[in-house]
């Protein structure tokens, strides 16, 4: 409507038909007329797009990299070139008003189609204007702490739908006012077609301001077999990138609606938890002898343990009722109670072992498998493949010095198990 209003007063102010300027005579051809002008008016429009594009976009980079925001010029380009679209819309939308012998219904299409394409334009360019602010924000240090960009969609979600109305409103000839108006009507059917996306808003409105997870976290999700580190956080997918190098997508309302697990906590403490279980054989936990205590103290590591339980066993014993000569009234030291001393005491003294977490070793219920004997520490670094080398270190160490403390490791029977048997059965029938 604009752009028609413009044309006519370019008209008026030339006060002569455009194709005078050429000389020829069309009487008896108007169609021949109308033709040289849409011609001319085509050609204008490119070559006003071609100026805009490779002269004037071209200079306005080169100016801006002489500039201290040099860093932002392509960004600013960027934007300048969606821009520039508007001058070919302009020139066609106002100057069709000048061509001879177009019915006023066409000239109302073609600039109501005009007005419709710069609105695209600008929307267009604005979109590419929250792009280069996401873009400027993700520079910043801390920018993975708190990501924009299920906001950037968002705000360009809602510049388009804007835009698709006003494009409407200039197709039909229509005040934009009266569409908007409409919508009421519709608010039901709209509320149906956005449902993800409102929900998707309001869960990364959640997950921003509960720093329930940023770019680069580890975390795992059963429930969508997400095991890895989070790539990109979107309005509507959050995407995962699994250990073995698999994409997994995840609904960003998901995370809200279900559980998951995020391990930044265990990486910003600077110590991951090793928590195994040694499966004791429940047949060979018995007391010690003293002569068995004894060469104990040839584990440097246990000797303040062994002093320290003598004498508290000691003094509990003379306090003990029943007969003193019977063993059975007396407390006295296990080889399961002097290797859960010595595993403590050997954890204490790696040096990659946090010594400002929790350390404990515990016997769990016994059952089926045997007496589960824990381990439970935190290793002072958070790198996998580090942890799992300390981890293996430590029980390589410790289920081979099972047997010095007289004790074996439950293990289910195999076919070797029972072929040995079976042997040992054999002689036994024979020597019968």
């Amino acid at each position: 409507m604009r752009g028609r209003q413009a044309g006519a007063a370019l008209s008026q102010a030339l006060e002569f038909p455009i194709l005078d300027l050429i000389g020829i005579d069309f009487a008896g051809r108007p169609w021949l007329e109308s033709i040289i002008a849409i011609a001319l008016l085509l050609m204008a429009a490119l070559v006003g797009n071609w100026i805009a594009k490779r002269v004037v976009l071209q200079l306005f980079r080169r100016i801006l990299r002489q500039t201290p925001i040099a860093e932002e010029a392509d960004g600013l380009t960027n934007i300048a070139r969606r821009l520039s679209n508007l001058v070919p819309a302009i020139i066609v939308g106002a100057g069709i008003d000048l061509v001879p012998h177009v019915p006023g219904e066409v000239i109302a299409v073609v600039t109501n189609l005009a007005e419709a394409f710069m609105v695209l334009t600008i929307a267009r360019a604005l979109g590419a204007t929250f792009d280069f602010a996401e873009d400027l924000y993700q520079r910043r240090p801390k920018a993975g702490m708190r990501p924009i960009k299920g906001f950037v969609q968002v705000g360009k979600i809602g510049i388009y739908f804007i835009a698709v109305i006003l494009m409407v409103a200039a197709i039909i000839d229509e005040s934009p006012l009266i569409l908007f108006s409409g919508l009421g009507a519709l608010a039901a059917i709209l509320l149906l077609v956005f449902k993800d996306t409102i929900l998707s808003l309001v869960a990364s409105v959640q997950l921003s301001t509960n720093d329930m997870i940023r770019v680069g976290d580890w975390i795992t999700m059963e429930n969508y077999g997400a095991d890895g580190d989070v790539v990109d956080i979107a309005l509507h997918t959050v995407k995962v990138q699994n250990f073995d190098k698999t994409i997994t997508t995840i609904p960003t309302h998901a995370l809200i609606s279900d559980s998951f697990r995020n391990w930044r906590g265990m990486q910003e403490s600077g110590g991951r938890r090793i928590k195994r279980q040694l499966m004791i054989d429940q047949n060979s936990i018995r007391f010690l002898t003293g002569d068995e205590i004894a060469d104990a103290r040839r584990f440097t590591l246990l000797i303040p343990y062994i002093d320290r339980k003598e004498e508290e066993i000691a003094d509990w014993n003379e306090s003990r009722l029943g007969p003193k000569e019977q063993p059975v009234n007396a407390r006295r030291q296990t080889n399961i109670g002097l290797m859960r001393a010595y595993i403590e005491a050997y954890l204490r003294s790696d040096r990659r072992i946090s010594d400002i977490h929790s350390l404990m070793v515990r016997q769990l219920a016994s059952g089926a498998d045997g007496l589960p004997l824990e381990i439970y520490c935190f290793t002072d670094t958070t790198d996998w493949a580090t942890y799992e080398g300390i981890q293996a270190d430590i029980f390589d160490h410790l289920i081979a010095i099972l047997p010095e403390f007289g004790l074996r490791l439950f293990q289910k029977p195999s076919g070797l198990d029972l072929a040995g048997a079976m042997r040992g059965s054999s002689k036994e029938a024979v020597t019968v």
